[in-house]
């Protein structure tokens, strides 16, 4: 799930047809990884690589806002041996998507899967992200296909759940696990809605999405978990509850949760943020938000599991003092 864009007219040029509507009755294919005539849209990958010590995420955001374009598109890489966070973003409106198969860039950082093939490898070539990102899994739809409510808005939700990450990250070797999200639809986020996400690997070989969509006082509308088997069955997760524990209050002065117990059919398991300052102010969309690597430990399917992942936790909109296009001046 990623981060939220809040548009205005002064910074959109062209014109393209308006976006269409969301259909929930419409599942997407889960291989249709390319460019939708969408209200928003993106594309995005992180991964918590324990063995080299770093995480890092990507992503590209593709916006219609009533028929004039918008493109924004941003990276962070955090040094586990020093918890120092890099964070760089692009607002050039020269963004370019297609498929098949999928490459998307802006500027010159691009996303390049080498073959229409479900598991073909993807090339991230993003400034000093470069990065082969090999799926180990085929491509799934998290049921029920989608997130939010029509109260919030709606997007279609297709994931890429574990990939192997070989290459380097500002010139020092990589190597772990990596996570793919693409999501379009018609919510306009920051304006309608927020978020609390995870998308970690089990030790089992299983991957896990969980995701609390909120309404922008903070009431949840929608709590959903998707669990993909080992053999890449994407299934529902039932009963879920994600249970906020430890808050930290960051620089900004926003609160973010980074210990949470989570409980389902499935079992029981304890979530922990790695790095507690990692929070990312974003200009080109005017949010601020927590994005970082997750450890955690617990029982699935009947056994012990050790979980490693991401989270993001969405902390409101930038005031103008911060950079931001919108909100209160102070």
């Amino acid at each position: 799930m990623k981060r939220l864009l809040w548009l205005a007219p002064m910074v959109l040029t062209a014109c393209v047809p308006r976006a269409a509507a969301f259909d929930p009755a419409k599942m997407p294919d889960p291989a249709a990884l390319g460019p939708n005539n969408a209200v928003t849209e993106w594309w995005y990958v992180s991964g918590y690589l324990p063995e080299t010590k770093q995480a890092f995420h990507w992503a590209q955001f593709k916006v219609n806002y009533k028929g004039i374009p918008y493109f924004a598109s941003h990276l962070a890489m955090t040094d586990l041996n020093t918890d120092k966070v890099t964070f760089l973003e692009q607002g050039q409106q020269d963004a370019k998507f297609s498929f098949p198969p999928l490459k998307v860039s802006q500027g010159d950082w691009t996303l390049t899967q080498s073959a229409n093939a479900p598991t073909a490898p993807f090339k991230l070539d993003a400034g000093p992200l470069q990065l082969t990102l090999t799926p180990q899994k085929g491509p799934v739809v998290h049921p029920p296909g989608y997130s939010g409510t029509p109260e919030t808005g709606q997007l279609y939700y297709q994931s890429v759940t574990r990939l192997a990450v070989s290459g380097t990250i500002e010139g020092q070797p990589a190597s772990g696990t990596a996570w793919f999200d693409h999501q379009w639809g018609d919510q306009q986020p920051g304006r309608d809605s927020l978020w609390d996400w995870f998308g970690v690997h089990l030790s089992d070989g299983s991957d896990l999405m969980l995701y609390r969509v909120k309404k922008l006082d903070g009431t949840v509308v929608q709590l959903a978990g998707s669990e993909v088997s080992p053999d890449g069955v994407a299934r529902a997760v039932g009963n879920v509850t994600m249970t906020p524990q430890r808050t930290w209050v960051s620089p900004s002065g926003r609160g973010y949760t980074l210990d949470w117990k989570v409980s389902s059919d499935r079992g029981d398991l304890t979530l922990s943020a790695i790095n507690d300052s990692q929070e990312l102010l974003s200009k080109t969309t005017s949010i601020a938000y927590w994005e970082g690597p997750i450890t955690g430990s617990g029982t699935w399917g009947g056994a012990a599991v050790k979980v490693e992942g991401m989270g993001e936790f969405v902390g409101g909109v930038l005031t103008k003092a911060e950079g931001g296009l919108f909100g209160s001046k102070e």
